[in-house]
């Protein structure tokens, strides 16, 4: 498996959206962001969601350019088939969505086997239960906190409940998996991800918005870690 990020498993791991950053400038936009634990790289086909981001090409040159490991985020129709070909590039971590895929599960163990974290992406409307059954099945649970497709949507403090119940249930079955939460998170909103459960952070304009890079990345890590349970 890849290596863990440099804050450690057991610290909050903030990991910046590109989506976020200036594209013109993007080699100089990750080196901004080296203390950061991977760079968050949303993938969007204008199928799965309405929007179109990156390709193949374009994650293989962030792959190339980045001080961090790559947190790839498929937005995309038909994982089964390209989902593998982003682990292949060399993305540490791959998240495809529940929604689009048709086996999550062997999806999942092809992504292991190519090296990849294995992570599954969930919409603010489904329901995760379904993955109680599975959860060593994936290194990874993405809760989606804004309805996937587009940066700088205000967080949902709805989809807490469901993240809880999944914390609670990945304690229970003494399950290895970090729980990521994507969309609106900030200084404001930080704090109630992290007291629902979550360990990983994706965040974009609170991080490439700032003034300071070095001092949000620190300071959001600071605020998850103080209300982690």
């Amino acid at each position: 498996m890849p290596p863990h990020p440099p804050s450690g498993a057991s610290a909050p791991r903030i990991n910046p959206s590109v989506l976020a950053a200036d594209f013109v400038n993007m080699q100089a936009e990750l080196a901004r962001i080296a203390s950061a634990d991977f760079v968050h790289v949303d993938v969007m086909d204008n199928h799965f969601v309405p929007n179109l981001t990156f390709g193949p090409q374009m994650v293989e040159r962030i792959q190339a350019t980045s001080p961090v490991p790559l947190d790839v985020h498929l937005m995309i129709d038909d994982p089964d088939r390209w989902a593998p070909g982003y682990a292949e590039l060399g993305a540490a971590s791959v998240t495809f969505h529940l929604e689009a895929a048709a086996d999550p599960l062997a999806l999942a163990r092809r992504l292991r086997e190519i090296g990849a974290r294995a992570g599954v992406a969930v919409k603010p409307d489904t329901d995760v239960a379904v993955l109680f059954d599975h959860l060593h099945e994936f290194d990874q649970i993405l809760v989606m906190t804004v309805e996937p497709g587009f940066g700088g949507q205000g967080f949902m403090p709805e989809t807490m409940p469901k993240l809880r119940r999944l914390a609670d249930e990945t304690r229970r079955r003494g399950a290895d998996v970090w729980l990521q939460v994507d969309g609106g998170i900030a200084a404001g909103t930080i704090a109630q991800a992290a007291e629902a459960g979550a360990d990983t952070f994706v965040a974009g304009s609170a991080v490439f918005g700032a003034d300071d890079i070095d001092a949000a990345i620190s300071g959001l890590r600071t605020a998850a870690a103080a209300h982690r349970h």
